[in-house]
């Protein structure tokens, strides 16, 4: 049986986002998904570090990653989450299961979700015959590297040679990170997207239920920002940080201002940068 796992903006606990504010008009704004393929992540053998460099990464693109999903290596499982991530989202990002070995099944999967045959790409395949002909040559498992879903397009991969794959609106990336931030450079600015969103960050010693007031009348006064609060306790005192987002640099630096003046005027010191 397959295992999914989805974490949402709108599923949270203690200690992350929370939102103040209701009506905040924002221009048009282009979302992606990740989903994380492989048993060993499920298992806990490897630790993901994609999600952040992604995400990092998106935001420089102007694209809020909406959501990450990790599914096992099952074609079925991996099938449906594709198509359901990439008609919900302008981009759908896959990482894992491309490398040489038989439970890499991330091609055929996607393939079979998009009602496509597979096939070797020429121009991978000659990428790879290049990379591997000092290191042992070409054979049938690093071949398995060359496969794409039919018309694919192929995304530069500098560090190994193996690439990643474009097809409609889905990136297929591998799961090693250093690879996979190599194929995002390869990428950087050929996808549209919005402004990116820029943040600021206050901290102050406080529980955030004696300032909610105060997070939310200053939010609603500065259309197109918003201000997520992020509780914590440390050294036996409860405490919060305060991060002001929007596209623009402005309206941020007067959202900003304010919140600090009206910490001030409550009694309380603001900290810039955060604690």
């Amino acid at each position: 049986m397959s295992c999914t796992i989805a974490l949402r903006a709108s599923q949270l606990s203690f200690g992350e986002e929370r939102r103040y504010g209701e009506h905040m008009p924002e221009p048009r704004i282009w979302t992606a998904a990740l989903l994380v393929i492989g048993d060993e992540i499920l298992s806990g053998r490897t630790q993901d570090a994609n999600v952040t460099q992604l995400a990092k990464w998106l935001n420089i693109q102007g694209i809020r990653l909406a959501e990450v999903r990790i599914v096992a290596d099952d074609v079925a499982a991996i099938g449906k989450a594709v198509n359901q991530l990439r008609s919900e989202n302008d981009y759908l990002f896959t990482t894992g299961g491309i490398g040489p070995t038989h439970d890499d099944i991330t091609v055929d999967a996607i393939a079979a979700a998009l009602g496509l045959a597979v096939e070797v790409h020429p121009r991978a395949r000659a990428v790879l015959e290049g990379y591997y002909a000092t290191r042992g040559g070409l054979n049938e498992p690093r071949l398995r590297m060359a496969r794409v879903p039919q018309g694919a397009e192929l995304i530069e991969n500098a560090l190994s040679g193996a690439p990643g794959i474009r097809i409609d609106n889905i990136f297929i990336l591998a799961g090693v990170p250093r690879i996979a931030a190599m194929m995002l450079d390869a990428l950087s600015g050929k996808l549209e997207g919005g402004a990116p969103m820029i943040s600021r960050t206050i901290g102050c010693w406080v529980a955030e239920s004696e300032v909610a007031d105060i997070l939310h009348e200053t939010e609603r006064a500065y259309d197109g920002c918003q201000i997520g609060s992020y509780p914590f306790f440390r050294d036996g005192q409860v405490g919060a940080n305060f991060v002001a987002r929007s596209i623009d640099e402005a309206q941020l630096g007067a959202c900003v201002n304010a919140l600090m003046m009206r910490l001030a005027e409550a009694g309380l010191e603001p900290f810039e940068g955060g604690i």
